[in-house]
């Protein structure tokens, strides 16, 4: 088994058995300015700070590749109801000063079995860095 990295306790991993693995991930920044009016002259900028960095990935959760799709979708969801700062690691490379939280994520469930339960189902989640406090 390789383990690619992990969010937490959510383990990104390549085996014969299982595949659960990130894919479209993007890292982004961004930073604050704050604009002021002037009269009859130009409005002055000024750098008021940074906002957290974000990060976003897609995750195909699916039995056929040896995982149990809502079980998985409900690890995701306890740390982003709890509020939790986890750590991100892929690779060799732990990302972020600290921690991040979920703050967002969107099950898209594709395929089912005859009895209803879901099959195939790609997850979308949103990152926000959490620095302590």
């Amino acid at each position: 088994m390789a383990i690619i990295g992990c969010l937490g306790d959510v383990i990104f991993t390549v085996s014969r058995d299982v595949v659960r693995t990130l894919d479209n991930m993007t890292w982004g920044g961004s930073a604050r300015y704050a604009v002021h009016e002037r009269h009859l002259t130009h409005a002055l900028t000024e750098y008021t700070g940074l906002d957290p960095d974000t990060i976003t990935f897609d995750i195909l959760f699916s039995a056929e590749l040896g995982v149990d799709p809502i079980a998985e979708v409900v690890k995701l969801w306890n740390i982003e109801r709890s509020g939790l700062a986890v750590p991100l690691t892929v690779g060799t490379k732990g990302y972020g000063k600290y921690r991040w939280n979920i703050v967002k994520h969107v099950m898209k469930m594709k395929t089912f079995y005859a009895n209803g339960d879901v099959h195939t189902a790609p997850v979308s989640v949103s990152l926000q860095e959490y620095l302590g406090g």
